[in-house]
């Protein structure tokens, strides 16, 4: 009974997977290690920071992915506090999922949180690049 529950989310899971795991490729391909290290890397400071806080608040991709990425992304020239406020947002803020939440919780609960949210993932990934920078 458990292998076929374990086999029926592996079943959910896969198409959401290979479908990231080759959006990642693709990146990865596409952008080269230079390219990263202008758009989100260490020295592109508080804007790209703000590039990563954007694309993590609008991107939907489960934890499981989202770390395996960020590792990718460091390897190849991101900046710690990019990648942090990256991951942070992609955790907490939830631009795709607001319609829904404004559905259960109202606008305003919505809204705070998301806000609060963001404004966290900031703190967030600077305390990262002060304890490990």
């Amino acid at each position: 009974m458990a292998l076929k529950k374990a086999w029926k989310s592996f079943e959910n899971i896969l198409p959401q997977f290979l479908s990231i795991l080759i959006i990642i490729g693709i990146m990865l391909a596409v952008l080269s290690p230079e390219v990263i290290s202008r758009l989100i890397g260490q020295q592109s400071g508080w804007i790209g920071m703000l590039i990563a806080s954007l694309v993590g608040s609008i991107t939907l991709i489960p934890a499981f992915i989202a770390f395996p990425l960020a590792s990718a992304l460091l390897k190849n020239g991101a900046g710690l506090m990019q990648i942090a406020v990256f991951v942070s947002t992609l955790m907490m803020v939830g631009i795709v999922t607001a319609p829904l939440e404004i559905k259960y919780f109202e606008k305003k609960a919505t809204i705070l949180r998301n806000g609060l949210a963001f404004i966290f993932s900031f703190i967030v990934a600077v305390t990262m690049g002060v304890v490990l920078g």
